[in-house]
């Protein structure tokens, strides 16, 4: 009896770790399982950057209307701003995507962006799939997602 109640702590355990890895966000946390085999948005802004300014209700609305189990929105601020002042900006800025707490270039494997902006797309099985430099639309980013 001992050893099937350590078979199922052994399992128990293993189906927790199978969650995944946590992701910070402001506000929150995320979780990298549940961000599988979905498209993944990383777009990279900066409150100096004016094209970047001028993409952000795009994004909004990209992830307003993103239907359950549709992809994931979020952002990096380039410049690494942390705390009351990353809050302070998202807010200036009416950032209504979750925002990242660390730039996941190194978890995913790409280079620092060189321009502004630019959006990362992910595929379901959190690879690089397509690189955009450039401002976009809502209607570009689903094209993305999409091939």
């Amino acid at each position: 009896m001992r050893r099937y109640w350590l078979v199922l702590l052994a399992v128990l355990t293993a189906a927790g770790c199978s969650r995944g890895e946590p992701i910070g966000l402001v506000g929150g946390e995320s979780n990298l399982q549940e961000w599988r085999d979905r498209g993944v948005v990383i777009n990279y802004w900066a409150e100096w950057c004016g094209p970047c300014r001028d993409e952000i209700p795009e994004f909004n609305a990209l992830y307003r209307n993103s239907p359950a189990g549709g992809p994931i929105v979020v952002g990096v601020n380039y410049d690494g701003l942390r705390g009351k002042d990353l809050q302070d900006v998202i807010e200036r800025m009416g950032i209504a995507f979750p925002t990242l707490l660390e730039d996941p270039r190194q978890r995913f494997g790409y280079e620092r962006p060189s321009m502004m902006p630019t959006t990362i797309i992910l595929d379901g099985e959190l690879s690089v799939k397509e690189v955009l430099v450039g401002p976009q639309t809502a209607e570009s980013i689903e094209q993305a997602l999409a091939h």
